[in-house]
């Protein structure tokens, strides 16, 4: 399936948030995903991750997810100077903005022809959690998370009581949540707590540990796994094709 993509500039509750819009470039009507990225935002392994799921029949957009603190366009850089300022970044922005922000993409999607009926989520790293985050919004009918940072240690900024896992009895759709078993970013007791506490809520999800290092799926670096990558995405979108 041939793909196009465009720029949109989204109105949001703290800003501008530019929004890269990948889709079929046949006619018709799509189900979407929004793709929220690293902490580097639109980097060259995030359009190619967003680019092969609209490949196989979706919309997708990309944001920028630390919209209020960067000029328009701008992506970061794989490194320490990189790292740093993403990092900044998430321990600034409080989860209620990115809950408005994904409130305005769906407003966005809604009002667009080429959207069917159905918001899913997907992320990867800080994106994973704001996939998960996404979820507690019942417009968003499914979340695929890959190896999501900062869920069971409540460290990014939120109200008290409003951490992503305090509030996951909220989540209705089905999740799907991967982890690397290397991954030095979410313990193994890190990883039981996610999985204790939506288990105790009665959450329908999915779980999976590979033998994978952090950022597993980025194809640039000494990290990337492509055959777990691969894996991925043809569990991602069989996993969203089931919910569609």
């Amino acid at each position: 399936m041939l793909i196009q993509q465009h720029i949109t500039d989204i109105p949001t509750a703290t800003g501008t948030m530019r929004t890269t819009v990948y889709r079929p470039q046949q006619a018709g009507q799509f189900n979407a995903i929004i793709f929220y990225s690293e902490i580097f935002q639109q980097t060259g392994p995030i359009a190619r991750s967003a680019a092969i799921l609209a490949g196989h029949g979706f919309v997708v957009l990309v944001p920028e997810i630390f919209h209020e603190f960067n000029p328009i366009g701008t992506v970061l850089a794989y490194d320490d100077a990189g790292k740093d300022k993403g990092n900044a970044d998430k321990f600034a922005k409080p989860l209620e903005h990115h809950d408005s922000d994904t409130v305005a993409m769906i407003s966005y999607l809604q009002e667009q022809s080429f959207f069917a009926s159905k918001v899913f989520s997907m992320g990867v790293c800080i994106g994973g959690h704001l996939a998960f985050r996404a979820a507690l919004n019942a417009q968003i009918k499914g979340a695929f998370c890959l190896y999501p940072t900062d869920i069971h240690s409540n460290t990014l900024p939120c109200a008290n009581g409003n951490d992503s896992l305090s509030r996951c009895g909220d989540i209705q759709g089905p999740l799907f949540l991967v982890f690397g078993k290397q991954d030095p970013h979410v313990s193994p007791e890190g990883r039981k707590l996610i999985y204790q506490t939506l288990s105790d809520q009665q959450r329908e999800f999915t779980w999976l540990e590979v033998n994978a290092q952090h950022a597993f799926m980025r194809d640039e670096g000494e990290r990337y796994d492509a055959a777990q990558a691969l894996r991925c995405y043809l569990m991602a979108i069989e996993f969203f094709q089931q919910i569609s």
